[in-house]
Order: structure tokens, then sequence, then C-alpha cells
């Protein structure tokens, strides 16, 4: 009889030992897939609540972004590009600019594709008296804003003036009892008032618009204009210094002045501020998770090798009762010629067997295991799918171990079953 045929006489004889030893090795070997199981899915759990932080964090910058966009709206344009010429004190004192560029350098600008400013508006501005109502005013012409033909057009921040449109300023058109769709002379020419604002608390209380071609008439400045309004792009942050160099590199004949500087920059700083506790949660969030996890590995390493200790000692005693039990058939067998080698390949084929069969029934159930308990550590959520929760080279591990468990428990009652002298033996008995 082949040793292959008395491992499975024996396996058949004796299966409340081989199943205890199974049972031992399954132990062991669920408590090892459990394990594993339980880290992965605190990985997934963790990497899939990270996602969510940063999902949501993406959002809410999206959010703010558009609500500081929104805001840009609210506050105006936020950068005025005059001529190089241009005095900046004449500027604030006059609320005019005596100097003046041509109208196609704003088409110039945007044709260049500079990142960094947005929504061109050329206008001519200057402060003149209105005859008919007989008060000081600031005039100001604008059209369009530039249209851009490299990127994909915006909204307009700013509506044109429509032609023969005026808008008023809320003291101009409160004193003065006009609403909008009513009829204004200005500078002896009718206009339909097409807009009427809302107090500002600015010099645009007092300020009328017009169309830029109408301006330009009134003040004989045909194709010119003295300035260009503009918004500074929030992805280039709060420093102004690069985007006068964007320009200076496209239009060196110009300089740029901001307005609203300290409410822009507040924002600015808000959305930065916002920007970085979303990332300092997410990096807490994650410490937190890493910190979980090491408890757990730790208190898994503990219970593992509690474990594959006692599955050991009880498959060495179980080993060593069975070779004790069959000493008289072990005499046998060596008497009727079967050697060292024979004996000892059919003790440890045995715990091969018992490896095998327990590493596999181990490794279903402690998936099954670990699964139900990391869901239930996790909170419960959405269940992660077996095929998730381990590998190839996981359920290699597993296996590996129960099998060297087994033989290795198996080894020294195999040696010592491999090693007795037939005659003492039968003497014995």
């Amino acid at each position: 009889m082949s040793v292959g045929a008395f491992v499975l006489q024996e396996i058949r004889f004796r299966k409340a030992s081989f199943s205890l030893g199974t049972l031992a090795i399954m132990a062991a070997a669920g408590c090892l897939a459990g394990s594993l199981a339980l880290l992965r899915i605190h990985d997934l759990s963790t990497a899939r609540l990270l996602e969510a932080k940063r999902q949501e964090t993406v959002r809410n910058m999206n959010q703010l972004n558009d609500d500081i966009r929104k805001a840009m709206l609210k506050l105006g344009l936020n950068l005025v590009i005059l001529p190089k010429e241009q005095k900046i004190e004449d500027w604030y004192a006059d609320d005019s600019g005596s100097c003046t560029m041509d109208e196609q350098d704003a088409a110039t600008l945007m044709r260049a594709g500079v990142i960094s400013v947005q929504h061109l508006l050329p206008i001519v501005q200057k402060k003149v008296l209105w005859p008919e109502q007989k008060r000081r005013i600031i005039l100001v012409g604008t059209r369009g804003e530039v249209p851009n033909l490299v990127k994909r057009p915006k909204d307009p921040l700013v509506n044109p003036v429509p032609e023969g449109g005026i808008v008023l300023g809320h003291e101009l058109h409160s004193t003065l009892g006009l609403k909008q769709g009513d009829k204004v002379r200005l500078l002896g020419e009718e206009f339909t008032v097409s807009l009427c604002h809302d107090e500002r608390g600015t010099k645009d209380d007092i300020t009328a618009w017009i169309s830029l071609s109408k301006a330009q008439q009134f003040l004989g400045l045909p194709g010119r204009i003295n300035a260009i309004v503009a918004l500074q792009c929030v992805c280039t942050g709060p420093d102004i210094l690069n985007v006068r160099e964007d320009i200076a590199r496209v239009l060196p004949h110009t300089q740029v002045i901001e307005l609203g500087t300290e409410r822009r920059l507040a924002r600015l700083d808000a959305r930065a501020k916002v920007g970085e506790e979303a990332a300092r949660v997410v990096a807490r969030e994650k410490a937190l998770r890493d910190g979980l996890k090491a408890e757990r590995e730790q208190f898994v390493a503990v219970l593992l090798a509690v474990v594959i200790v006692a599955s050991g000692v009880s498959i060495a005693t179980l080993s060593f009762n069975n070779v004790l039990a069959r000493r008289a058939e072990i005499g046998v067998l060596s008497a009727l010629g079967y050697g060292f080698r024979h004996i000892l390949g059919l003790f440890l084929l045995k715990a091969l067997a018992m490896g095998l069969m327990g590493g596999a029934l181990g490794l279903g159930a402690g998936l099954m295991a670990g699964r139900f308990l990391g869901l239930e550590l996790e909170g419960g959520g959405e269940a992660f799918p077996f095929r998730a929760l381990v590998d190839a080279g996981a359920a290699a591990l597993v296996m590996g171990v129960a099998v060297v468990l087994s033989l290795a428990a198996s080894w020294l009652p195999s040696l010592m079953a491999a090693r007795q002298d037939p005659a003492v033996v039968l003497r014995g008995n």
C-alpha cells in the first residue's frame, strides 16, 4: 500500500483527531484572513472617506470661487489701465484723465491672451458740466466688453450702454426724479434712461454712462480712450506685480492701478483660508484614520500571535498523542520494510492535508467574519465585495501560513515516530 493510501485510511480511521487538527489550523488561518480583511476594509473606508472630503472641498472651493466672482461683480472691475504719461494724482483728483490712448489697445491686450486680467472694458471718462441740469457730473463713455476670441467667452460683468441710452447713478436719478424709460437731454441731445443704479456710496452716484462713440463725439476724442477697466483673475492671488508685468509686455505705454484693494484682498484672503482649512481637515482625518489603523494592527498582531501559538500547541499535542497511539502500527510498518522516509512522510502528508483543508476553510470563514466585523466597526455603509478584500497574494499567505504551521507543529512528533526502533516497539507489545 502506498503512503498516500495509508494517509487516507488514517484520516478515515481517526476522524476526530484529524478534525480537531483541521479546526486548530482553521482558527489560525481564519484569524489571519479576518485580520487582513479587517485592515483592508479600514483602508478602503479611509480612501472612500478622504475622497468624499476632497470632493466636498472641491465643491466648497468652486462655490467660493463663484461667490467671489459674484462679489467682484458687486464691487465692480478692480483694475484700471491708464496711459503711462497720466499722473495718478490727477486721475484721482479730477475723476478723469488728460492723457489718452488708442481704443484698439484693449483688443490688442485681449488678443495677447494675458490670463491675469479678464473682462476688458475700454472707457473715456471726464468731469463735465451738465448744462441742462446746471450741475457737474462724471461722464463715462463705454461700450461692451472686448470679446475674447481665444478662450471660451465669459458672461460680461458690465453690460454695454445701448446707443441713445443713458445709465444714471443714484444721486442723479433720485434728485432729478428720473426713472427707467424716461427721456432726458444731455449736452443738447436726447437720451432714454435705460438703467438707474442703486446707491453705492462712491463717485458712481454722480456718474452718467453713455455709449463710447457718443462720449468720444462730445469730448472731441474720436477713436481715443483714457482708460481700460478690467478684472484681475483670482487665480493670480493678491499680487498685482505679476499683472503689471503681464500688461507691460503687451502695452508698454500703459500703467496699472487697483480699485477696491482692501475688499478684494479680504475676499481673496478668505478664499485662501477656506482652502487651507479644508486641507487641514483632510489631513487631520487622515491622521486619525492612520492612528486607528495602527491600534488595530497592534491588536491584530497580539491576537494572531496568541491564536497561532495556541493552534500550534494543539496540533503538536494531537500529533504526539497520535504517535503514541500508533506505536505498534509504526513498529509493524518498520518491520515490513517501511523506512525512515516512508514513516516520516506518512505523518507529514497527513499534516499537509490538514493544513490545506484548514487553510481553505479558515480563509473563507475569516473573510466573512472580517467583512462583517469591519463593516460594524466602520459604522455600516455600503459593503465591499469579497474580491476587494483579498488578492492572490493574501490568499497565498493565508494558505502558506496554514500549511507551514501544520507541518511545523507536526514535525517533532513525526520525527519521533520515524526514529522508533521496531524491535523495541514490538518487544514492548
